[in-house]
């Protein structure tokens, strides 16, 4: 995804970090990974069951490692702050990489690019320009909101503590303009005709990876294989088109 946490509070949680070395995860045969479990279609919850895109990746990268994964969901504000406080050893949740969070945190090789897509239900509504002399919803600490700040000429931008929020204040007509993943977006607009939402442009494009403690390079590269192993037997091709219809890795 894609969300920006202040730079300073992470920095400072990681200053206290007693990340778990590879070979204490290794010796233990579980990786502990925490999503938000609330970004349909990456991570969410059916019932019970946490699924989706990324949660499927991450077993299967963590197959390739010879470990199971025991997950944690939570808010999302709260997912990277916790590699800091040594509460879990990888965080997977369309986090978009970027230098602020690089300070704080060490990503993995990113698993898929994608970017933040302008919504509305004004069709003439579809590029940054457009976006002068609007509402903007978004989800607070995203790259999202981030990057809708960059635009000058926007009238206001609110932020909701869940992206689905943000999606609703559109809906309702308290915003003008909603800006969320590409994937998750189009995936809306897909399953909810009725809500006569129009797709305009990105606004900006991103790298999404996972990430672990500051300096758990060990851990860093065995993902990488692990993700690396994936992207080269298929299954990480066959995944991608069963939810998306494409192959979305970066190019």
């Amino acid at each position: 995804m894609k969300r920006i946490l202040t730079a300073l509070a992470l920095v400072l949680a990681c200053t206290a970090s007693f990340a778990r070395p590879l070979p204490d995860i290794q010796k233990s045969g579980k990786l502990l990974v925490a999503t938000e479990g609330a970004f349909a279609p990456f991570n969410h919850f059916e019932g019970s069951k946490l699924t989706g895109f990324e949660v499927e990746l991450a077993d299967l990268v963590a197959r390739k490692m010879g470990l199971a994964i025991e997950w944690k969901t939570l808010g999302f504000d709260a997912l990277l702050t916790g590699l800091g406080q040594d509460r879990w050893d990888v965080v997977i949740a369309s986090h978009g990489i970027t230098e602020e969070r690089a300070k704080a945190v060490s990503f993995m090789a990113p698993h898929y690019c994608s970017g933040g897509l302008i919504v509305a239900k004004d069709p003439k509504i579809r590029a940054a320009k457009d976006l002068a002399g609007k509402t903007v919803a978004v989800q607070t600490g995203t790259s999202y909101l981030e990057n809708v700040k960059k635009v000058s000429a926007v009238k206001e931008v609110k932020n909701f503590p869940g992206d689905g929020d943000a999606r609703a204040a559109l809906v309702t007509g308290r915003v003008d303009a909603w800006v969320s993943d590409r994937f998750v977006a189009l995936e809306t607009l897909r399953k909810n005709p009725g809500l006569k939402l129009h797709a305009g442009e990105l606004l900006f494009t991103e790298k999404i990876a996972a990430a672990a403690a500051k300096g758990n390079a060990p851990l860093v590269q065995a993902w990488n294989q692990g993700l690396a192993a994936i992207l080269a037997d298929g299954s990480y091709a066959q995944l991608s088109k069963r939810y998306f219809g494409e192959d979305v890795r970066c190019k």
